[in-house]
């Protein structure tokens, strides 16, 4: 063997271990990112229905990724409903935050409708143990929301049917009538108002009379 054709297996040796070294560094890069190589502890979150979660999904609290979903598994007994177990990697950092009283949700993001897990802090209650299994709730489910939809649909057209059978022109009649009726009522007030007025003016003459007299002090006089 020459010593062209050494360096030219040295060559290859040094870019087959550079590549290497590269893909090392760019796993590694990607796994910091990912939070692979950040320590960690899990917890156990319960839930009826997912609704297309799916592993690796992120985990926030108030915006900020504190972990991803780690997996999702069935559950061999139903515990109260729940069926579906997912287990939550939460990055140790984060953990103080998460020692307070904590909900779990599954919300949708973006366009593409992406779901994670959010978690909420509750003021003003008792913190819970992220050792033990909890309860999450359920992200939204487009059928429940259908069905409300069509009921309040349903009794928006019962209400119409209600009114299409209301004959409009007794009731513009009956509506007339009982506008008479006010603007009579209201001249009848307005009548009395005056009368009223008419009594006072004529008092307070007698009252500034009976005034006068007892200035002038003949008083009896006037009777």
């Amino acid at each position: 063997m020459d010593k062209k054709e050494k360096r030219t297996q040295y060559l290859a040796a040094l870019f087959f271990i550079g590549g290497i070294v590269l893909i090392m560094v760019f796993i590694f890069t990607i796994g910091k990112d990912k939070g692979f190589s950040r320590p960690k502890f899990q917890v156990s979150v319960l839930f009826k229905n997912v609704g297309g979660l799916s592993e690796g999904a992120p985990t926030r609290l108030a915006g900020v990724n504190v972990g991803n979903v780690a997996s999702i598994d069935f559950l061999d007994k139903e515990i109260e409903g729940r069926r579906v177990k997912v287990t939550l990697n939460i990055y140790n950092k984060y953990r103080q935050q998460l020692n307070k009283n904590v909900s779990f949700a599954i919300k949708t993001e973006g366009v593409l409708g992406e779901k994670l897990v959010e978690i909420y802090v509750i003021d003003n209650l008792s913190k819970i143990d992220l050792s033990q299994q909890i309860f999450g709730e359920d992200p939204l489910d487009v059928q429940d929301l259908a069905q409300v939809f069509s009921g309040a649909a349903e009794s928006f057209t019962k209400t119409s049917d209600e009114l299409s059978k209301i004959d409009m022109v007794k009731l513009s009649d009956v509506l007339l009538e009982a506008s008479q009726s006010l603007i009579k009522t209201s001249n009848n007030i307005n009548v009395m108002v005056g009368e009223l007025q008419e009594t006072t003016r004529k008092t307070k003459r007698l009252i500034d009379r009976v005034e006068q007299k007892v200035i002038e002090g003949n008083l009896f006089k006037v009777f």
